[in-house]
């Protein structure tokens, strides 16, 4: 009865994961309406010609949740993406170096990760105003401290294993040893790295929005059509609701299923 429940758990999650991730890539070319075309009076409530009805300055808020989503989801994963590699060769090579060598690269490490994150993405973005190369870049380096010493852990505690040693023993390469030996031994823990990770993107981008950093108005964003329309609520709570449902919705389903994955891959080991 456990099992059946989970796999209806998991089959939630992976169908809501996969809808809003279809809806945000391909929800522009669901309408062909402009988001930043004004059509009524500000936060008028759900009509006919509204579906969702308007948000602060009167625009169509379906058509701008159709739009908003796609540079919330484009600048997670690319951050995710790019956290996720500078974490995994760093964290590796400081797990499989000499101790002296590994923690002075894990000092330099934490002093970044020191750093309150917010406040961290908050400098680099303001640094490039308006630029939505530097909310991922900012993303990226946030998430990276945290990774490398998830990676650095679970690499040092493999490497202390009996098969790691004999490798080293009959003279395999370094990158021989990490590649066939390391690597397969910590996948399960990358996955579910990979996947607190990109909901960790995910919070920060769509805060990047809250915040205004990035592309700024007129353009749609998830994340700032909070922020935009939280003092109307009581007239029109639908430009609040609805983005925000969205992304508490995709993150919570990513991270249960990347759960799920790192725990599959590490039931097979």
């Amino acid at each position: 009865m456990d099992h059946r429940r989970s796999r209806a758990s998991i089959a939630i999650c992976a169908v809501l994961a996969i809808g809003v991730a279809v809806l945000a890539l391909f929800g522009p070319l669901l309408t062909s309406g402009s988001p930043t075309e004004q059509r009524s009076l500000p936060f008028e409530p759900a009509t006919g010609p509204l579906p969702l009805g308007s948000d602060e300055i009167g625009r169509d808020v379906l058509v701008r949740v159709l739009h908003g989503g796609l540079p919330v989801l484009v600048l997670a994963m690319g951050s995710t993406l790019l956290a996720s590699a500078i974490s995994v060769v760093v964290g590796l090579a400081t797990g499989l170096a000499e101790r002296r060598a590994s923690e002075l690269t894990v000092r330099i490490i934490d002093v970044v990760g020191v750093a309150p994150p917010l406040l961290l993405m908050l400098i680099i973005a303001t640094g490039f105003p308006g630029s939505d190369l530097a909310v991922l870049v900012a993303v990226a380096l946030v998430c990276v401290p945290f990774s490398v010493r998830v990676v650095r852990a679970a690499a040092r505690q493999v490497s202390a294993l009996g098969f790691v040693e004999i490798a080293r023993a009959r003279g395999d390469r370094w990158w021989s040893v990490l590649r066939h030996d390391v690597l397969p031994a910590v996948s399960g823990t990358l996955v579910a790295e990979l996947g607190i990770r990109f909901t960790a993107a995910i919070h920060l981008t769509a805060t990047a929005g809250f915040l205004g950093l990035g592309r700024g108005a007129p353009a749609a964003n998830w994340g700032r059509m909070v922020n935009e329309n939280f003092p109307g609520m009581a007239l029109n709570p639908w430009p609040v609701l609805v983005p925000a449902l969205l992304l508490v919705m995709f993150a919570v389903s990513v991270n249960l299923l990347a759960d799920e994955a790192a725990h599959r891959i590490g039931g097979r080991r």
